[in-house]
């Protein structure tokens, strides 16, 4: 692998990586209806579906379904990194809201920009679908538990 020392021939297919995110976070995470649409070994792009549930008044999707997503989205993207699901808890998060988002699903790229034995830095960029202008930023620092 790229960093660490530890390395694993197998990549994580979006279907495992789908698994991951099923097996391993809580219902009210799941309800947020995320899918894997892209991963490889230092990056993972999910889709948070647009849901009326999930806006705050005055239409816009909330922050703390952003905020969720691109947590979720750092798991999953160090567990395939690592080749399977690695328990870990989020140490810091930074997000910075730059665009409201409407009626619109969000692909939601978490990119590992550090992974180490017991840390892992990423940076999540969030874009509504269709735009090229980023929604949210946001980087991430986790320590790692197993």
């Amino acid at each position: 692998m790229w960093a660490g020392g530890h390395h694993h021939a197998m990549t994580v297919t979006p279907a495992q990586a789908g698994k991951i995110l099923a097996d391993n976070f809580a219902p009210w995470v799941l309800d947020l209806g995320l899918s894997v649409e892209e991963v490889d070994d230092r990056r993972v792009v999910l889709r948070l579906p647009w849901s009326a549930r999930l806006a705050r008044e005055g239409g816009a999707l909330s922050g703390q379904a952003l905020l969720a997503a691109a947590d979720t989205a750092t798991v999953i993207a160090v567990s395939a990194a690592r080749g399977g699901f690695v328990p870990m808890t989020t140490v810091q998060q930074s997000t910075s809201f730059q665009r409201a988002v409407t009626e619109a699903d969000v692909l939601v790229e978490a990119v590992l920009t550090r992974l180490g034995r017991r840390m892992a830095f990423a940076d999540i960029t969030m874009t509504a679908e269709g735009r090229d202008e980023i929604a949210a930023r946001a980087s991430t620092v986790y320590a790692l538990l197993d």
